[in-house]
């Protein structure tokens, strides 16, 4: 039996103390990134390298299980994995040091390799790490220090030794330990300089008028149903999904585009070269491959922006380039067909704006590409700076390698937003199923609802600025009695019927028909 006033789980301490170092390994490394500017923090720089390496599928299934949170449930996991690891580290140090240490270390090797082959890693990016590592070294040492010396004491307690204040030693150092680096580590995030400079500069920013007349969105766009999907999605609201963990601090005086590769000339523009560009403004709905039939991932914005068509016809593409291979500031790459970005019919653009002001940070400020009718893991470049000239034979966007196909025109899909699938509802009730249905560049004609078993039914379309954009639709039912599975399917304008077939969003995106349960009484 442990003497009196010894430590009666000295693993659970030991622990502790582990946990606590690597909280101060966080709140060092952040206060070091914020020093320099919010530039390489070992947590972000660590959760990218996880995206990057994630095998084939694992992208699909976080989005599925997560939606838009997917990279809040990474960091929930990477946080208790190295819980994990730190306590165990904090047990080893008591036990066997310096192994505990070693173990911090080659954590801090494993973050100083991620930060330093991030592409826009910096050369003090690897910094934090080394400060991060040096701090949680420090402290467990110190922390598991203390422990020892109170087990010790406790074991051979003298009149002039006694237990009591080493354990007040031990709790003390760790509390303070502990809440120090929470508060710094927090303080660090949320006082980020380069997110605040960055704000500040967006703000700043006054966006020309375009040079075509901007569409208006006729009255018969928007139906008068209660849980319907607005036409124009607010920015507040609008999907996102990327790779980035930390989104890209830029500020537009240090941007510029270089266009290269298999062109006769090269084109570089700069933030004000783009801006004394005739910019044009237009309506497009966006979506991501990883959208589930029914999926909320999509949206429906004005857009602000530049024909890439024309840049491109400035670098003069030569024989035999197929493809456009956009490049991030974050190191993503995207592969576009040539010819969709130089059809006249396709608004392909280089976006300054969104729905009347600048592109907000996490959707890509100060620049990204905007193209209707192809997915965004093969269009969407954020934080766009290069886009080079190749062919699909030579070269592969980010997420083709990972299981994905090199092209990706967006599917002809419906959704129904109301009633929500089991809603309940009273014989002679007049049920409004309603949603929305999209092919953007080539747009639908009809939409289709189904009751049951009984034949399909044309649904009332809501009109649309172009065939760039999603159409709302409804359908007035009268309730009978039963439980009933509503189905919905939508027609392109070129006489396409959306498929039954349910596949998953991997390779290409997802197909089926949306349905609901309703229960009538």
């Amino acid at each position: 039996m442990p003497s009196s006033g010894s430590p009666s789980r000295p693993r659970l301490l030991a622990a502790s103390a582990g946990v606590v170092a690597a909280l101060a390994f966080l709140a060092a490394a952040e206060l070091a990134a914020l020093v320099l500017g919010g530039a390489g923090s070992p947590l972000v720089a660590v959760g990218s390298a996880v995206i990057d390496l994630a095998p084939a599928g694992a992208k699909d299934l976080m989005v599925s299980l997560f939606g838009t949170g997917d990279k809040v449930a990474l960091f929930v996991l990477m946080g208790v994995l190295m819980l994990a690891v730190s306590a165990g580290a904090g047990i080893l140090e008591r036990a066997r040091p310096p192994f505990g240490a070693l173990v911090f270390a080659a954590g801090g090797a494993l973050s100083l390799l991620a930060v330093t082959t991030r592409s826009d890693s910096g050369m003090l990016d690897g910094a934090p790490s080394v400060v991060g590592v040096a701090a949680a070294i420090i402290v467990l040492r110190l922390v598991t220090a203390r422990l020892r010396r109170w087990e010790a004491v406790a074991a051979t307690p003298t009149r002039s030794e006694a237990p009591l204040p080493e354990r007040r030693a031990f709790l003390g150092w760790t509390a303070t330990a502990g809440a120090l680096a929470l508060v710094v580590g927090t303080g660090s995030r949320l006082g980020s300089a380069a997110v605040q400079r960055a704000a500040a500069v967006r703000r700043a920013v006054h966006l020309p008028k375009p040079v075509n007349t901007p569409p208006t969105v006729p009255a018969g766009a928007s139906l008068d149903v209660a849980g319907i999907t607005p036409y124009v999605t607010p920015n507040a609201d609008f999907y996102r999904i990327d790779t980035a963990l930390r989104v890209p601090s830029i500020d537009p005086a240090d941007w510029s585009i270089r266009i290269h590769g298999a062109v006769e000339h090269e084109v570089t523009l700069t933030w004000d070269e783009l801006l004394a560009l005739p910019l044009e403004e237009h309506l497009a709905t966006l979506s991501c491959v990883s959208n589930e039939v029914g999926g909320d991932l999509i949206g429906n914005a004005r857009w602000l922006g530049y024909p890439i068509r024309e840049l491109l016809a400035r670098a003069v593409p030569k024989a035999g380039a197929d493809m456009v291979l956009s490049r991030s500031i974050d190191g993503f790459t995207a592969g576009t067909p040539l010819d969709v970005l130089q059809d006249d019919g396709t608004d392909a653009m280089l976006a300054v704006g969104m729905n009347g002001e600048p592109l907000p940070a996490e959707h890509g400020f100060p620049v990204r590409m905007v193209v209707p009718g192809l997915f965004g893991y093969v269009s969407a470049t954020k934080w766009v700076t290069e886009m080079e000239v190749t062919r699909f034979a030579d070269a592969q966007g980010y997420w083709t390698p990972r299981g994905w196909s090199e092209r990706g025109p967006v599917k002809l899909e419906s959704r129904i937003d109301t009633p929500a699938s089991g809603s309940s509802a009273m014989v002679g009730d007049r049920v409004a199923i309603a949603g929305v249905a999209w092919q953007p560049h080539t747009g639908v004609k009809a939409v289709q609802v189904q009751i049951g078993d009984a034949a399909w039914q044309d649904a009332e379309l809501a009109d649309s600025v172009s065939a760039d954009t999603w159409r709302q639709w409804v359908f007035r039912w009268t309730a009978t009695a039963g439980e009933h599975q509503v189905r919905v399917r939508a027609v392109s304008a070129d006489g396409e019927v959306q498929t039954s077939v349910e596949r998953p969003p991997a390779p290409n995106g997802a197909t089926g028909w949306d349905t609901i349960t309703i229960s009538v009484r």
